[in-house]
């Protein structure tokens, strides 16, 4: 079955890319599988070097929709890592596209988040 994939693209302010990262690593990551989101990856960006990435994986729009409302609507998300993540963002871009089981599998094994 195809899966849909969200893949959020962020341009951070200068100085902040290290700091950005921790969170996600540490806080925001643990906490989107927690709440049973599919985080396939999530990292710097090879081409530049304000540029991060997060790649989830969703069954459908509605599921997107229901868990990032969810998510982002909770205070374990509002109350935690939310401010240290989006005061390090200038702006960032969503694209959302349909793939195989076996792209999201490469997606993981290529770029070597866990």
């Amino acid at each position: 079955m195809n899966r849909l994939i969200e893949i959020r693209t962020y341009r951070l302010k200068p100085g902040t890319l290290d700091a950005f990262h921790a969170a996600m690593h540490e806080r925001a990551v643990p906490m989107l599988r927690d709440k049973g989101m599919d985080v396939v990856t999530y990292g710097k960006s090879d081409h530049e070097e304000a540029t991060y990435h997060l790649v989830r994986a969703y069954d459908s729009r509605e599921a997107l929709e229901a868990r990032q409302a969810a998510f982002y609507g909770s205070s374990e998300w509002r109350d935690g890592p939310r401010s240290a993540l989006v005061d390090c963002i200038d702006t960032y871009l969503n694209t959302l596209l349909w793939v195989s089981p076996e792209a999201i599998d490469s997606m993981r094994a290529l770029n070597g988040t866990s």
